[in-house]
């Protein structure tokens, strides 16, 4: 008899990359999305559970004692309870690497958008502002280059360390911040938090949400933004104080780009939709880690952490 397995959120993969390869050797049910007052019931009879963005805290875990494996579709496992899941003998896979290429693209995308106001310039020109120019060009909002300017990372790790080689291509000064206080490479200059913002023209994020990172960028930090600074996060959502980094935006002179989100979706009536700051803001909805043949890493990495744990629960 096949293992039971479900998929939680399999339209988080996407239209057309799917789990059904697992089929050959698990017994899968699939479900596109699952609100979480539906995972337990859904869960009850599963060894495998596969999901993405559904939260598995300790009164879920304790509720499913047939649950033997959480595949996480991503790298971050902040979603469950780590502690509680290893007390019961729940193991944990997720998968790492698999989109270093693709969020490094991402984070670049939102930073050169942000320096060059591109959309400003894109609108001016389909606007038919150009047609009645009496110039060959237009220069009305900052072009800001990234030859000898301040590079500061925070989270130095795989996909920190991809976004900073990129950067020193471009001419950039690097230095980083560890939000652990256990991570160090000489290969860069590092800073304090406060450091870092105080002295980087561009700040990308690239840490895990935790305790040490929860609301690491707020009210009482902002203000050491440099002037034109740009800030991005491609980490977690939870890292950067949302409803304080829209207030800033209205007083200070910086830019903001987020691809994460505290909830996600955003909610209604969210304070990134003001209409007064879009100028300064540029948002996407979670997609980094996706260009290329991203996603079917991201599958094949999947599958083959359930192959594993077959495997070795058929030779224990």
């Amino acid at each position: 008899m096949k293992i039971k397995a479900v998929m939680l959120e399999a339209d988080s993969l996407g239209r057309t990359h799917k789990l059904a390869p697992l089929e050959e050797f698990v017994d899968l049910t699939s479900y596109p999305n699952t609100p979480q007052e539906l995972v337990l019931e859904r869960c009850k009879d599963a060894e495998i559970v596969i999901l993405n963005k559904v939260v598995m805290d300790a009164p879920t875990l304790k509720n499913l004692p047939k649950l033997k494996l959480i595949c996480v579709t991503a790298t971050g496992t902040n979603i469950i309870d780590h502690s509680c899941a290893q007390e019961l003998g729940i193991a944990i896979k997720n998968v790492e690497g698999y989109s270093t290429h693709s969020v490094t693209m991402h984070t670049f995308a939102l930073v050169f958008a942000l320096l060059s106001n591109m959309f400003y310039y894109d609108r001016y020109c389909k606007s038919g502002e150009y047609c009645k120019s009496k110039v060959f060009t237009h220069f009305n909002k900052d072009l800001l280059a990234l030859e000898n300017k301040e590079w500061g990372i925070i989270g130095l790790g795989n996909i920190g360390k991809s976004v900073a080689k990129s950067a020193l291509s471009f001419g950039a000064r690097v230095s980083y911040t560890s939000t652990s206080g256990r991570n160090h490479d000489s290969t860069y200059p590092e800073k304090s938090l406060e450091a870092l913002l105080r002295t980087s023209d561009v700040i990308t994020i690239h840490a895990p949400l935790n305790e040490q990172t929860h609301n690491l960028i707020n009210a009482s930090n902002l203000p050491l933004l440099k002037e034109k600074a740009v800030l991005v996060n491609v980490g977690r959502g939870g890292i950067v104080n949302e409803e304080e980094v829209a207030k800033a935006l209205v007083t200070q002179d910086f830019y903001y780009g987020t691809d994460v989100f505290e909830q996600e979706p955003m909610r209604v009536n969210h304070p990134f939709l003001n209409p007064d700051i879009q100028h300064r803001l540029l948002l996407t909805p979670h997609i980094a880690w996706g260009y290329g043949n991203t996603i079917k890493k991201l599958v094949a990495g999947t599958i083959e952490n359930v192959r594993e744990y077959i495997h070795l629960r058929q030779h224990t």
